[in-house]
């Protein structure tokens, strides 16, 4: 098993200077509870949601080891609103593999949307996503993800490594158990230059500048055969002038 690297956290009074110096930054779990306001224990709250999410029935490559819920948000300076349930839709220059076709995954969960520690996720990520390029309504997606190991290895990006057509992107690792991979890589969508690490305490965030940030994570495996292993994130974008799709 190769090494994992430790991630390098980035102090949360330098999120922004970084995104705009190095297009992506990463908060430990403690940088996040600071940064957002929000106690380790509320976010920790949130994880019994990860327990509950149905199958991805889009997967191309025949896997069953994604599951998912996705919401839809706006927000515009205070006002954050949850938008009618809609599809995912990404273009194929964006994800070759699952581009071009409206996936309908099941929604999150009201009692999840409705907490506090959610709100202050959302209002922060469009904070950030303004940093970078202004102040502005911004179109929100989220996602919960879990993948596991159920067939012997699980992929959470199966599309490999890439972009999202969007302004931000974040990564929270909310949780992982018996398994051994899932290292994040990240690289200069222009250049050669990259980086990687691993996430592994709840609650550590990537935050990506996506114009120009390529990145991936690599596929999961079993650290204990013959026990369940999972992956559990939440990746939400945020992107200016509207949702992909539209």
């Amino acid at each position: 098993m190769s090494a994992a690297f430790s991630p390098p956290f980035t102090p949360p009074d330098r999120l922004v200077a970084t995104l705009r110096q190095d297009g992506y930054a990463v908060l430990s779990p403690e940088g996040v509870s600071q940064w957002l306001g929000v106690p380790l224990s509320d976010l920790d709250a949130l994880h019994a949601d990860w327990f509950e999410l149905p199958p991805d029935d889009y997967l191309k490559d025949g896997g069953r080891y994604r599951t998912r819920r996705h919401a839809c948000f706006t927000v515009d300076g205070a006002a954050l609103v949850q938008v009618p349930h809609r599809a995912h839709w990404q273009p194929v220059e964006y994800n070759a593999l699952h581009g071009g076709m409206q996936r309908w995954f099941a929604p999150m969960q009201e009692a999840t949307v409705a907490r506090a520690a959610w709100q202050k996720i959302m209002h922060a990520l469009a904070e950030a996503s303004s940093g970078l390029r202004g102040t502005q309504r911004w179109y929100v997606e989220a996602h919960q993800f879990r993948i596991d190991t159920t067939d012997g290895i699980g992929r959470p990006t199966p599309e490999g490594a890439h972009r999202d057509g969007v302004d931000l992107v974040a990564v929270a690792l909310v949780g992982r158990h018996n398994i051994k991979g899932g290292e994040t890589r990240v690289f200069e969508a222009a250049g050669r230059r990259g980086e990687r690490f691993t996430l592994t305490e709840p609650w550590s965030l990537l935050l990506i500048d996506d114009a120009r940030v390529i990145h991936e994570t690599t596929p999961i495996q079993p650290l204990v055969e013959g026990e369940a292993g999972w992956r559990d994130t939440l990746v939400v974008t945020c992107r200016a002038g509207g949702f992909q799709g539209d």
